[in-house]
């Protein structure tokens, strides 16, 4: 080689252009986290893409964004389990009121149905009108027999309209409304849900359990 070519500057092509061995070896790598970065990418992507925008895989209604449960409005904290709540009042819910029977019946179902991870889930019935419960239902739907915690309404005029704003907000205010551990209403389910329904809610708690523990607290 001449001195005077040594001379002669490289092209840029020649300058960025890495040698076929350089080529491959980044390409393998580029594979490389891709394959390991496909699990997460398609969890997050059926999770809270497909889902939530498509809406074809759950039967529950999604609330976005969710709706944060202010402890100052119910005596017991709706925190650190998943917590499938009604309100309901304690005259409606008596033998005889097939409807609002059934729609605790299908709560404590939904829990029993859970099996191993039925402790994850917490079960209230909000009693609106501050009356007495009916003592069959009370012994039917308790916290030792149904997993059920049943607490009043709140009564100060303040609080008591930022509770039912909060309930009946997407018109869902006598559903069955699915409060994650952290205290954030993300879902809800019809009360008068048919036993075809049933396995399809089923599915929707299963997934959710499945998918998410944060926030809990089972102690």
């Amino acid at each position: 080689m001449k001195d005077k070519e040594l001379l002669i500057p490289a092209t840029q092509q020649e300058l960025q252009a890495p040698n076929p061995q350089t080529r491959r070896g980044r390409i393998q790598m580029i594979l490389l986290l891709l394959f390991c970065a496909a699990p997460v990418i398609a969890s997050y992507l059926a999770y809270y893409v497909f889902k939530l925008e498509g809406g074809k895989t759950n039967f529950g209604t999604f609330v976005i964004p969710p709706q944060t449960v202010n402890p100052a409005w119910l005596d017991n904290p709706l925190t650190g389990k998943w917590t499938l709540l009604v309100a309901r009042p304690a005259d409606e819910c008596r033998l005889g009121n097939d409807a609002c029977v059934k729609t605790l019946y299908l709560m404590r179902q939904l829990r029993i149905a859970l099996s191993k991870e039925s402790a994850r889930m917490r079960l209230v019935w909000v009693v609106s009108d501050g009356k007495a419960v009916d003592p069959a239902i009370g012994r039917a739907y308790d916290q030792a027999t149904a997993g059920f915690q049943i607490i009043n309404a709140p009564t100060s005029p303040v609080i008591k309209a930022q509770w039912e704003q909060w309930l009946n907000r997407e018109n869902a205010g006598q559903q069955i409304q699915l409060i994650d551990p952290r205290g954030d209403k993300m879902m809800w389910f019809p009360a008068a849900a048919s036993p075809a329904d049933f396995a399809a809610i089923r599915k929707d708690l299963d997934k959710l359990l499945r998918l998410n523990h944060m926030g809990e607290s089972l102690q």
